[in-house]
């Protein structure tokens, strides 16, 4: 049977970040921007020439837009930057494919949201899905899926297949790949010419979690434009999704 990633069709799994204090209530208000001009800071050719923040109505959550450049061309990054204490990490499915990322949003009080997550052609998932502490679908062993995201009562976590225990008690996981960023520098021997648009979910040191989206990039440049960003201090960082399915 012949393997299907996100790029060619929608994402069955969307791994959401719930907000805990403000569940079950309606967000309004309105936002404010603030614009914020970054002195050049380079890693692997990369430079952040700007970051648009915009703070979010739940403590320890801050919402970003990105432009980064090299010599060649700029590239957008949308990314979510999410305190463990602030919310908890949520996976729902979609095994008929016919929920869009704004439906799933749309149903309860989630702060963030990207598609995730790799499948067969019949759309039965490849690789562990755990869903309120349930295993939906094993482990498996393939050349892009190298990484575990993993959420308990011990925070979150990006886990090397090499280093992840069965026996591992996750309220919530996603098997993905390739990794991006390992101890806070990006993987070496990562695909250099296949661009898409891409989502990815990254930890810091201290636990906290980056949810995001950016424009075509390939998976090197992908890694190499997220080791740029001067204060999101990214420790490490997991591919979840790329192609037209992307959000």
């Amino acid at each position: 049977m012949s393997a299907a990633d996100s790029r060619n069709g929608a994402s069955l799994k969307r791994p959401t970040i719930r907000d805990k204090t403000f569940r079950g209530q309606i967000r309004t208000g309105a936002l404010v921007f603030a614009w914020f001009i970054l002195p050049p800071i380079a890693t692997a050719n990369w430079q952040v020439v700007s970051t648009k923040r915009e703070p979010s109505t739940v403590a320890g959550v801050e919402y970003r837009h990105v432009i980064v450049q090299n010599s060649a061309e700029s590239a957008t990054i949308d990314v979510a930057l999410i305190s463990i204490k602030s919310a908890v990490l949520h996976l729902i499915d979609n095994p008929s494919g016919s929920e869009n990322l704004a439906d799933v949003m749309g149903r309860e009080n989630f702060i963030a949201g990207v598609n995730g997550g790799y499948f067969d052609t019949q759309f039965r998932p490849l690789g562990l899905r755990v869903m309120d502490g349930t295993r939906r679908s094993p482990l498996i062993r393939a050349r892009l899926l190298t990484g575990v995201l993993c959420a308990s009562s011990g925070g979150i976590e990006i886990i090397r297949l090499s280093e992840f225990s069965q026996k591992k008690k996750c309220d919530a996981a996603i098997e993905c790949g390739p990794f991006l960023i390992d101890g806070g520098m990006p993987v070496r021997g990562l695909d250099q010419s296949r661009r898409a648009r891409r989502t990815f979910v990254a930890v810091t040191r201290t636990g906290n979690a980056t949810i995001g989206v950016s424009s075509d990039l390939s998976l090197a440049e992908l890694a190499g434009a997220l080791a740029a960003l001067p204060d999101s201090k990214i420790w490490r960082a997991l591919n979840l999704d790329g192609g037209s399915s992307t959000a």
